[in-house]
């Protein structure tokens, strides 16, 4: 099976990417999907985002070790949580690959096709202190770490109505992320660059109170 990568995130933490080589007919030989997830699918249209739906959580499953996968839940807010677990859990995917991270404190996680028409979206996203950040020469893959520094670092968060651009703040330098306003957040990130796709994981430095 095409585990693309499983490793350690500030440990005991984990995170892995999956590329999405096997048919639909094929994932669905390799995950057991409750009641519930099997609904969901039902609901999905289009065989390639189904396919990211299955391999998402069979390499969660892969990664958590275990005989018997349990069943991925979303919260009101689409928040994922495994029920019999104490790690925060989340997922991604993009066309050919399926990410997710887990880790005992709020983490998320986002994969990116590396496109150049996130240079017209950049503006929604981007704000004074990472523009400054920007290299001529790495410009178009700072924008998509940008980018899904801030997914993941929504994702950790767990809740609706955030404006990337005011509200979350990425060091591309230091690796670490902020949440401002009356419930502000520090984020550990970390970055995976490869040839046509980006992977950003972050993790909450302290825990919530």
């Amino acid at each position: 099976m095409p585990l693309y990568f499983h490793d350690a995130l500030l440990p005991p933490g984990e995170w892995g990417l999956w590329s999405i080589t096997e048919s639909e007919h094929e994932l669905r030989g390799h995950v057991h999907l409750s009641t519930a997830e099997q609904h969901q699918l039902l609901l999905i249209k289009g065989a390639e985002r189904r396919r990211e739906f299955l391999a998402a959580r069979l390499l969660l499953h892969r990664m958590s070790g275990r005989s018997t996968r349990a069943e991925l839940v979303k919260d009101s807010d689409g928040k994922p949580h495994l029920p019999d677990s104490d790690f925060f859990v989340s997922i991604s995917h993009t066309v050919g690959y399926s990410a997710a991270v887990a880790h005992p404190r709020p983490c998320g996680i986002d994969v990116q096709r590396i496109v150049p028409r996130i240079r017209r979206l950049a503006p929604k996203f981007v704000g004074e202190t990472e523009w400054s950040q920007l290299t001529e020469t790495d410009e178009l893959v700072q924008l998509h770490l940008i980018w899904a520094a801030k997914e993941a670092m929504y994702k950790a968060y767990g809740r609706r109505q955030l404006d990337f651009r005011r509200d979350l703040v990425v060091d591309l330098v230091d690796r670490t992320g902020r949440l401002l306003g009356e419930q502000p957040m520090e984020f550990t990130l970390a970055f995976r660059e490869y040839e046509m796709f980006v992977v950003v994981a972050a993790v909450r430095r302290s825990l919530p109170r």
